[in-house]
């Protein structure tokens, strides 16, 4: 656990000059500490992040030099691995290392902290969350804070929330990794499916880093998981907190909450009650909006505030979003879709007839693609692969359907189109991370919908 009093007038080191690096370096020059920001990368490849750096923060970019190493504790990168060299000798310096949500939590003045994780469906059930609370923390004048893996980092926002406050914070596998204790009033757990053993080293340790989002949680906090998940249904004799189910498959019996003729039913809080979910696709929607009401009831909401928000919520931006529609072709961005579970997720959401032109590739993240064929086989015309996992992809589904080499997003949005007929789909849902052609999952959807726009 970080206490900053411990460290009061020494140094801090933090490793990674991304968004929540800038954020966590600012936050401690704010409070007080020597900081320096080291990052591998050259000046010119991180210049544009650096503009919100506070004056008071010295920077080194290039490569971590001695000077690095003469800290009293540091913050890291959530991308970074434990293995790197720059993690390897602060270890046998004995130098403790810290999260960046470790940092962040430790300088907030609020105990609410609610906290989000799962392989797919994080963003959309954080963002539904957040909107819930803040609209239910307006008649005390209150108000939620959504941070994290969602976009803006936890250090930008948690000492901003007062003690009436809410943070409502999205934490991915790598967040959760490098955490030392959180202890979150409510936690969930949407699912775990295979992502990110690349980083992880294997299935066994991705599983462990998700179970700290509810590690640390006592018998008075809530955590909410997902019946239909088999690995989510092992954590409930792992979990300190009051465990709360939502199912898509099953009605009644212990769930907390599931689907019933077209509404969803929540009993948990004391409350029972039966909500329109929000107009969303996919039964996937369906999970992430019982979780969302189940945290929200759990943290002292109203039902009526949930059908409110349900009522107006319209989803978050690269996930299953219409780009355009154009002479009767509709070109969905699915960017965040950056594993092969997420891009199945889409495929059974708006599959319907064999319609869909799918843009697949990206980085290659360690995992098989083959679970894709049934699916494909179903609903997919043609694959354009894109990105330096193309090869990989080709290779592992060749026969499945057509397979058009496209190499680049502009290459395959225009293939698509030009084979599309009317009442088909151009479908970018990449099922790989995105750093080999884009800065992030974001920059590739706006990427996407620019392209898509400029099409005549």
């Amino acid at each position: 656990m970080f206490n900053p009093e411990k460290f009061k007038n020494k140094s801090a080191l933090v490793i990674g000059a991304g968004k929540s690096g800038v954020a966590c370096a600012n936050l401690l020059a704010a409070n007080g500490f020597k900081v320096l920001l080291s990052e591998c990368k050259p000046l010119k490849d991180v210049k544009n992040g650096l503009k919100g750096l506070s004056r008071t923060v010295k920077l080194e970019t290039g490569g971590h030099t001695n000077r690095a190493f003469a800290c009293a504790f540091a913050v890291k990168s959530p991308g970074l691995a434990r293995s790197s060299q720059v993690m390897r000798t602060l270890k046998k310096r004995g130098v403790p290392v810290f999260s960046e949500v470790d940092a962040a939590l430790a300088f907030s003045r609020t105990k609410n902290f609610l906290a989000v994780t799962g392989t797919n469906g994080k963003t959309t059930t954080t963002a539904l969350l957040g909107e819930i609370m803040g609209l239910a923390l307006k008649k005390t004048g209150g108000r939620a804070f959504i941070c994290g893996n969602v976009g803006i980092p936890a250090s930008a926002l948690a000492q901003k929330a007062r003690a009436n406050d809410f943070i409502v914070m999205e934490l991915s596998s790598y967040q959760l990794e490098d955490s030392s204790y959180l202890s979150p009033a409510v936690s969930c757990v949407l699912n775990v499916t295979p992502d990110h053993l690349d980083h992880h080293g294997g299935m066994g340790a991705y599983v462990k880093a998700k179970e700290k989002i509810f590690k640390f949680q006592g018998k008075d906090d809530f955590c909410v998981l997902n019946y239909e998940d088999p690995r989510c249904r092992a954590f409930f004799g792992l979990c300190g907190a009051k465990a709360l189910y939502f199912s898509s498959a099953r009605r009644g019996g212990k769930l907390n909450a599931y689907s019933e003729a077209g509404a969803l039913v929540f009993r948990a809080a004391g409350v029972t009650c039966r909500i329109k979910p929000p107009a969303l696709p996919g039964a996937h929607n369906l999970e992430n909006a019982m979780c969302a009401g189940l945290m929200a009831l759990a943290a002292g909401v109203k039902p009526e505030t949930l059908k409110k928000v349900f009522a107006r919520f319209k989803g978050v931006e690269h996930r299953l979003e219409t780009a355009r529609a154009l002479n009767g072709v509709a070109f969905i961005n699915d960017s965040k879709a950056t594993n092969v579970d997420s891009t199945m997720v889409a495929l059974k959401a708006l599959g319907r007839t064999k319609n869909i032109h799918l843009i697949l590739g990206g980085l290659d993240k360690g995992t098989p693609y083959s679970p894709l064929k049934p699916l494909l086989r179903k609903y997919v015309k043609e694959i354009l692969t894109i990105g330096s996992a193309a090869g990989k992809i080709e290779k592992e589904l060749a026969g499945v359907c057509p397979l058009r080499p496209a190499k680049t997003l502009k290459t395959a949005i225009r293939t698509a189109r030009a084979c599309a007929a009317r009442g088909d789909l151009v479908l970018l849902s990449p099922a790989c991370a995105s750093f080999d052609q884009f800065s992030d999952y974001e920059d590739r959807g706006r990427k996407f919908k620019e392209l898509v726009r400029r099409l005549k």
